[in-house]
């Protein structure tokens, strides 16, 4: 029997995050079944979405949500591992653990292929392909571009012929969009007026607008939009940590008179066809034209610090644990 280390959510999030509301805990494994194999985890990835949706679908005590790349533990018994062995890493989603027991396999090519082949790229893909409906010579704005999902969205965009406009919340991070091929990007903490901003950077307007933040900048943006013009909603991270719900201003006035489209998304809806996103990226990364940065936090015990670091915008890329 295997001993592994959780990290468990403690209390349900009130407003931000604390590092109190997790605990550390060891769990006994159960004896593997038939078919079973022990990994040991390699890589813990955090993101915004765990924020809600331990809010919607975790009660206190629950093993925290997330995914990981894991290997084969060094204490491997049952199933041989020959059957596996052109699996050097597994992509699982099976919380913050240490160690796991699982029958479920995603192969991966190299865990550098993980940060933009995982969910967060292929959200980028599904998000302007399907829900976006981008072609080219559009111009495309997206917020939190300098993150795991925006900074892939701007690169996606420019790979088919669009114009892209980028906002992040550092001049450090600015200068990275400016590196990775956006047109223009702006410190949106910096700027004097959010609506003159996106207006100097696009005066003609966007066609597509891929939201990761929500709140009062989603409301600006839709006023700069054009006729016809598409929005992907895909995160509303300027949202999660609040007691009490944002007012206004709203949005039906400009949707109406714009005929917009706005459509939120859960990248899961196109599982049947990962592979067609997967097969795309591989191809980009190796002709250079999709780029990206891993921003890791060192240690299993700091899990937590970095999910609340990722919240508060410190990383640039991929925020990433490694253990």
């Amino acid at each position: 029997m295997v001993t592994a280390k959780a990290w468990v959510l403690k209390k349900h999030f009130e407003n931000f995050p604390k590092t109190s509301d997790f605990d550390l805990k060891k769990i006994e494994l159960p004896n593997l079944k038939d078919g079973e194999l022990l990994l040991e985890s390699v890589f813990l990835s955090v993101d915004p979405y765990m924020r809600p949706y331990s809010q919607r679908d975790m009660k206190e005590g629950d093993i925290m949500i997330g995914t990981q790349v894991a290997r084969f533990s060094s204490d491997q018994v049952g199933r041989s591992k020959l059957e596996f062995r052109n699996l050097k890493k597994i992509w699982l989603d099976s919380g913050p653990l240490d160690h796991i027991a699982s029958e479920r396999l995603q192969s991966l090519m190299s865990f550098s292929f993980y940060s933009i082949s995982g969910t967060c790229f292929l959200t980028a893909y599904f998000g302007l392909l399907e829900v976006c409906k981008m072609k080219p010579g559009e111009t495309v704005l997206v917020n939190a571009a300098a993150g795991a999902v925006g900074s892939v969205v701007g690169q996606l965009a420019k790979i088919w012929g669009c114009k892209v406009v980028g906002c992040a919340g550092s001049d450090h991070k600015v200068d990275y969009l400016k590196k990775i091929g956006f047109d223009e990007a702006f410190n949106y903490k910096t700027v004097t007026s959010l609506d003159e901003a996106l207006r100097k950077a696009s005066p003609d307007g966007y066609d597509c607008f891929f939201d990761n933040v929500g709140g009062e900048f989603a409301s600006i943006a839709i006023n700069n939009m054009k006729k016809y013009g598409r929005i992907a909603v895909c995160g509303a991270i300027s949202q999660y940590n609040d007691s009490v719900p944002q007012k206004g201003p709203y949005v039906q006035v400009p949707m109406i008179f714009k005929e917009l489209q706005m459509q939120g998304f859960i990248v899961t809806r196109w599982s049947s066809r990962w592979e067609e996103g997967l097969k795309a990226l591989l191809k980009w990364v190796m002709e250079g034209k999709v780029k990206y940065h891993e921003h890791i936090t060192e240690g299993f015990e700091n899990m937590p610090a970095a999910f609340i670091g990722m919240l508060k915008g410190e990383n640039l890329g991929k925020a990433i644990v490694k253990i």
